[in-house]
């Protein structure tokens, strides 16, 4: 599964929800607010963010942000602090493709990632989409009072 198709599916499937590009990457959004995305694709490493090894030819990483109770049942932890700060201890290979996983560094903040999901990791990502989106609808309907 490539990141067009990913694209597609939540463009075409979350009702209202757009996508901004910026540097290679996908910021998918809900409402007028750009400053908290519901989910992205990133595609490259960066200076605070490399344990991903995204520089690897076709490699992404699609980053999800569940609800806290969503994350505990995926994962059966909360990332504290310390694990926020040294995520390469948290026993989670960064680097493999197909796995969900905390992501590396907002996996405290309950955002989840894969790097290229397969069919049927993108199958079992769906509906955590679709929470991350309507995490997002709330949030814009609280703004909008």
């Amino acid at each position: 599964m490539n990141s067009a198709t990913i694209q597609r599916y939540i463009t075409e499937n979350l009702q209202d929800s757009r996508l901004i590009e910026a540097e290679g990457d996908t910021f998918f959004f809900y409402g007028a607010d750009n400053n908290f995305p519901f989910a992205t694709i990133v595609t490259k490493d960066n200076d605070f963010d490399h344990l991903s090894n995204l520089n690897r030819a076709d490699v992404y990483r699609l980053n999800i942000g569940v609800g806290a109770e969503t994350f505990r049942k995926l994962f059966d932890r909360k990332i504290s602090r310390e694990d926020a700060e040294h995520p390469e201890l948290l026993g989670y290979d960064f680097t493999a493709l197909d796995q969900l996983m905390p992501h590396p560094l907002y996996g405290r903040m309950y955002w989840i990632s894969v790097l290229n999901p397969g069919e049927a990791t993108f199958q079992q990502l769906s509906p955590l989409l679709e929470e991350a989106y309507q995490l997002s609808v709330k949030r814009d309907a609280k703004q909008q009072g």
